[in-house]
Order: C-alpha cells, then structure tokens, then sequence
C-alpha cells in the first residue's frame, strides 16, 4: 500500500450528513478490496484456470493470456 497525499479530515467536526456519507464511501471500497482480495486468493489456490475453453494457467507455470484494467 503506497501512501496517498490526501488531506486527513476530522470526522468530528464534519456535519451528520457528510460524515455518514464518507463513512459510507469508505465501508464500501473496503468491501470491494475484500471481494477482490478473496477472488484473487481463489485463483492462486486454483490448479487450473480456464477462460473460453483457453487455459491460461497450470499450477506452477506462468499466467498468461490475462490482463485487468481498472
């Protein structure tokens, strides 16, 4: 995790509305990141990977043929 130079906000003295707002943001990117982190485990724990009937990955061989863009 690299650091981001982002302003630090005090969530105490943000009005109701916008702090229940960024608490909200925040609780969801990290449920996105533990969706991510658990489908990524999956596919290191996965002998073979198969995508259109194409294997791209065999336990213990290189991943080929795969790329993801966010």
């Amino acid at each position: 995790m690299g650091s981001k130079n982002k302003k630090q906000l005090n969530l105490l003295e943000l009005p109701n509305p916008e702090r229940v707002k960024i608490i909200k943001e925040v609780k969801e990117k990290l449920q996105q990141r533990i969706i991510e982190e658990k489908l990524w485990q999956s596919l290191l724990d996965a002998e073979n990977i198969v995508i259109n009937g194409n294997t791209i990955y065999r336990m213990g061989e290189q991943l080929c043929g795969f790329s993801m863009n966010k």
